[in-house]
């Protein structure tokens, strides 16, 4: 899955790229093999085209795992400048030499000439003396005592890459000069730039943005938090108020206003704006956001989008009536009085399903809250004034269940909850009497009559 913190970075990225008349570069770090599938890969171009960052306008994807034999390179060179050592060490000998299991690597094999061999890892020799500044356009210059950074590894027993060297050597060869990235790799960030300096290169310009946490103000996390980018556009968020609403995650437009054109933020974003602190991920906020992106749609922009819930596709449940009942005239109709009322694309389903079914949904809760006592009275009389009128419209259908009512000492609320609940299954959703213009004369008082039986 796509993490929302990595679209929001890559947002930002890309922002910056078409502003500066850069390149934004898209490589996939794939050496990880349980980690590694087509499909996951595929699954993060197909992500970002859905935010805006389409296939085809940037450069990539490039695979880590064929630059392979650049890292070997690397990690030979650094080796036999003298920049780097084997070491056999294991946790437990730091942990043993120290009497502390929490001290870092304490540089025992750095004059052992070890050459390599099974159980030796290549460690980078650091400065013991000196600061490493990282530009930071975000953070301004965190700076970092040399004597502090361990001997860190750089490359395995077995001769592959660790990250950090990986890494370094990936942006020497596609040419990268800006990296905007989450703030958790601020730490890596002095040990990558030794290693770009000990390759005799100048290190890039870096961002690093704030980490997105929760509403507990907690590193957003997978096992516990919804981030998947895909499962918020399976589930009807549009992209628009997503791409929205995540580049606020740090950074503001000017003025007082959060809901702007894309335009705007293309404009106005600057990286150097952009705030130290958490960004809070406000899934209310969002679903509001998404809300207000969905009521500015024309009706047949909002009819069209509203489409894959309509029918289902790969990754979108199908919904629950029998295809041949759907009636594309009939949502048309009703589709204007949903879209006021839906803050995501997938809440269009219980919205109109009492149209498309031969049965309403049977939700004990609202059957419970809804059909107490006089609940059959109302449907008796209900089933009767309905079953005599000539005019059967929406005006002429509440004025009749008004009057129901009014026979019974009742406001409209009271009277109509039994009959909203035996037409559409629910005590929640579009305005009644329109709702059942469009069910029509048999379908309704064959479920009022339904309910009745029930009771």
């Amino acid at each position: 899955m796509f993490h929302v913190g990595g679209a929001r970075t890559a947002l930002q990225n890309w922002i910056y790229a078409q502003q500066h008349g850069g390149v934004f570069v898209l490589r996939i770090e794939d050496t990880d093999a349980a980690r590694n599938r087509p499909e996951w890969t595929e699954g993060i171009i197909s992500a970002l085209d859905w935010i805006g960052i389409e296939r085809g306008t940037y450069e990539g994807p490039h695979f880590q795992s064929s630059y392979a034999a650049d890292h070997t390179a690397a990690a030979t060179r650094l080796y036999g400048e003298g920049k780097a050592y084997y070491c056999d060490c294991t946790r437990d000998d730091v942990v043993a030499r120290s009497g502390n299991k929490h001290t870092g690597y304490d540089g025992f094999c750095r004059d052992r000439a070890l050459g390599p061999g099974e159980g030796r890892a290549l460690r980078f020799r650091t400065p013991d003396e000196g600061e490493t500044v990282v530009e930071d356009l975000v953070r301004g210059k965190p700076t970092f005592e040399n004597r502090l950074i361990e001997d860190f590894v750089i490359a395995r027993s077995d001769g592959s890459a660790v990250f950090l060297l990986a890494n370094v050597v990936d942006d020497l060869s596609m040419g990268i000069n800006h990296v905007f990235r989450a703030e958790e790799h601020l730490p890596n960030t002095p040990k990558q730039q030794l290693l770009w300096e000990a390759l005799g290169a100048t290190p890039p310009v870096w961002g690093h943005v704030p980490v997105l946490v929760n509403e507990k103000r907690q590193k957003l996390s997978k096992r516990r938090d919804k981030v998947a980018l895909e499962s918020y556009r399976d589930e009807g968020y549009l992209a628009a108020a997503m791409r929205n609403y995540l580049m606020l995650l740090g950074w503001s437009p000017t003025g007082d206003r959060e809901i702007v054109p894309w335009s705007v933020i293309e404009e106005e974003y600057r990286i150097e704006e952009v705030n130290h602190a958490p960004a809070f991920f406000d899934v209310k906020k969002l679903r509001a956001f998404n809300g207000e992106y969905i009521r500015a749609l024309t009706p047949s922009e909002f009819t069209q989008v509203c489409a894959p819930w309509l029918t289902g596709t790969e990754t979108i449940p199908a919904p629950p009536w029998d295809p041949a009942k759907f009636d594309a005239e009939t949502f048309t109709t009703i589709a204007p009085l949903a879209q006021t009322r839906i803050a995501v694309l997938s809440e269009i389903v219980e919205n109109v399903d009492f149209l498309f079914l031969d049965e309403p949904v049977h939700d004990e809760a609202s059957w419970a809250k809804a059909m107490k006592d006089g609940a059959a009275e109302i449907l008796d009389a209900t089933a009767d004034a309905f079953g005599a009128l000539t005019d059967w419209s929406a005006e002429t259908l509440k004025a009749t269940l008004e009057a129901v009512g009014e026979a019974r000492g009742l406001k409209l609320g009271k009277t109509q909850a039994p009959v909203r609940v035996a037409v559409t299954g629910r005590t929640i959703g579009l305005p009644l009497f329109e709702s059942i213009e469009l069910l029509g004369r048999e379908r309704t008082l064959a479920r009022i009559s339904a309910a009745r039986a029930r009771l």
